[in-house]
C-alpha cells in the first residue's frame, strides 16, 4: 500500500508509471489528498477542541479552590459544548480516517522501471528460454489421459467427493505428489531457507496484510461463521509471521520456505487450457518468503530466479521465464518474473511459478519495519516465489517424460519417490 507523502512527493510520476498497468489514477491521487487533507484539519480541530476543554478542566479546578463557584459552573458549562463537538470531530475524523484508507487500498503497487507497458499476456517479455523440447511419439497423450490411462489421478472421483478441480491423486501418482514436495523443500533448505508449517486458513487482518483483501476477496474460500479465510498460497501466513515486527538490520535477510495446500475461488471456464491439473481450486505448492533490507532486495530477487532455474535444470524441463507487463503484473507487485514450461503433448506454455518483488506495499500493510543502523526505522522489501507449484510441474513431466514404455521419472526425483518409471 502506498503512504500519502509518497503521492505527495511523486504524484505525477506514480500517475506514469500506474499508466504502464492501463489505468489513470489522477482522479483517485486526488481524492487521496483531499482525504487526507481533511483528515489532517479534522485532527487539528479536535486536538485545539481538547487542548481547549484540558485548558478549561483545570482553570474549574483552581475556580472551585478560591471560591468562585459561579466561574466555575460557567466554565463547566463551556466544557459540555466543547464535550459535544470533540464527540463529533472524532466521529468526522474516524470516518475521513476510513474514506483515506479506503482509497490507497484502491491502488495497486508502483511498476519497477524494468516493468513494459502493456495489456495482458500477450505483451510480456521473455528474458530466457532453457531446456530441449523433446519430441513425442505421435500417440503423445496429454496429462489427463495419461493420469487415466496409469489410473494415477482421479478427476471424476475429486468430482465425486467435493466437485469439479479437487483431484485424487493415487498409487504412483500420490507418491510422485509426494517426492515433488519433499524435493522442493530440500532444495530450498539447501539454498539457506529455514521450513515452517503453518496454518491453512489466516483471519482478515492477514488477508490485509500481504493484498488478498479487498484486491482478491472473490477468489478466495471465506468461513463466514469463524471470519477465516482458506489460504491462496502459503506466503500469506509466513509473511505475516512478521506483521507488526521492528527487526533489527543485522537481523535482515529472513528466507522462508513452507508447503502448503492453496484454495482458489478463481471462476471456472471450459476447454483444454484448463483441464485436468491446468486450473484447479486445491494444489500443492512449495513457496519461498523473504524479507529484505531495501537495497538489497533485487539483487536477492535474481538470487530467487536463479535458484528456480536451477530446480528446473535438474528436473530437465524445458522452461522460458517471462517479465510481466504492467496490465499482467499483480496487485501487489512491483516486478515479477513469471516461469512457465513446456507441455508437448498440450503444444503450450504453462505457467509454473512467479517470483515478485513488492517492495514496501506489503510491508506498509503489514507495518513491518526494521531499525537501520543509524537508529531509523524504515520498511522493508518483502518478496515471494513458487519452488514450486506442483500441478502444472506434475503436468509438465507426465507429458514430456512420456515413453511407448511408461512416463520416465526425473533421476532427481527417484530417491525421493522410489521408481523410475510409471508403467
Amino acid at each position: 500500500m502506498l503512504q500519502v507523502h509518497e503521492i505527495q512527493e511523486n504524484k505525477e510520476e506514480y500517475i506514469k508509471a500506474l499508466s504502464k498497468r492501463g489505468l489513470d489514477v489522477s482522479e483517485t491521487f486526488d481524492k487521496v489528498l483531499a482525504a487526507d487533507s481533511l483528515r489532517r484539519s479534522t485532527q487539528a480541530k479536535l486536538d485545539e477542541t481538547l487542548a481547549q476543554s484540558n485548558s478549561y478542566s483545570k482553570e474549574i479546578g483552581k475556580l472551585f479552590q478560591t471560591g468562585e463557584t459561579e466561574k466555575a459552573n460557567a466554565l463547566k458549562e463551556r466544557t459540555v459544548t466543547l464535550k459535544e463537538t470533540s464527540k463529533i470531530l472524532s466521529e468526522q475524523l474516524s470516518a475521513a480516517s476510513e474514506e483515506l484508507q479506503l482509497l490507497l487500498y484502491t491502488i495497486p503497487n508502483i511498476p519497477h522501471k524494468l516493468v513494459p507497458a502493456g495489456t495482458d499476456e500477450n505483451d510480456n517479455e521473455e528474458t530466457f528460454r532453457e531446456g530441449e523440447i523433446p519430441t513425442l511419439d505421435t500417440e503423445a497423450l496429454p496429462h489427463w489421459e495419461l493420469a487415466k490411462k496409469y489410473d494415477i489421478i482421479d478427476f471424476e472421483l475429486g468430482v465425486k467427493i467435493t466437485g469439479a478441480g479437487f483431484p485424487v491423486y493415487k498409487g504412483k501418482g500420490a507418491r510422485l505428489q509426494r517426492a515433488l514436495i519433499s524435493y522442493f523443500l530440500d532444495k530450498n533448505i539447501e539454498a539457506g531457507y529455514t521450513e515452517f508449517q503453518v496454518p491453512h486458513m489466516v483471519n482478515e487482518a492477514s488477508g490485509f496484510g500481504t493484498g488478498q483483501l479487498p484486491d482478491k476477496e472473490g477468489q478466495m474460500y471465506h468461513i463466514t461463521a469463524d471470519d477465516l479465510y482458506l489460504i491462496p498460497t502459503a506466503e500469506v501466513p509466513v509473511t505475516n509471521m512478521f506483521r507488526g515486527d521492528l527487526l533489527m538490520h543485522n537481523e535482515l535477510p529472513i528466507t522462508c520456505t513452507g508447503y502448503t495446500p492453496c484454495f482458489r475461488r478463481e471462476a471456472g471456464s471450459y476447454g483444454a487450457h484448463v483441464r485436468g491439473l491446468n486450473r484447479l481450486h486445491q494444489f500443492d505448492k512449495v513457496e519461498i518468503v523473504r524479507i529484505e533490507h531495501p537495497d538489497a532486495s533485487y539483487e536477492a530477487l535474481d538470487g530467487m530466479v536463479e535458484h528456480v532455474k536451477g530446480i528446473l535444470r535438474e528436473l530437465k524441463l524445458p522452461y522460458r521465464i517471462l517479465r510481466l507487463c504492467g496490465g499482467d503484473l499483480g496487485f501487489t507487485s512491483a516486478l515479477t518474473y513469471d516461469f512457465e514450461v513446456f507441455s508437448t503433448a498440450q503444444d503450450r506454455w504453462l505457467e509454473i511459478s512467479s517470483v515478485s518483488n513488492f517492495e514496501t506495499f506489503q510491508a506498509n500493510r503489514l507495518k513491518l519495519r526494521f531499525k537501520d543502523s543509524d537508529g531509523k526505522n524504515q520498511l522493508v522489501h518483502t518478496l515471494n516465489g513458487s519452488a514450486l507449484a506442483l500441478p502444472r510441474v506434475l503436468a509438465g513431466i507426465l507429458e514430456n517424460c512420456q515413453t511407448p514404455n511408461g512416463i520416465k521419472i526425473p533421476e532427481v526425483l527417484v530417491p525421493y519417490c522410489g521408481f523410475d518409471i510409471i508403467d
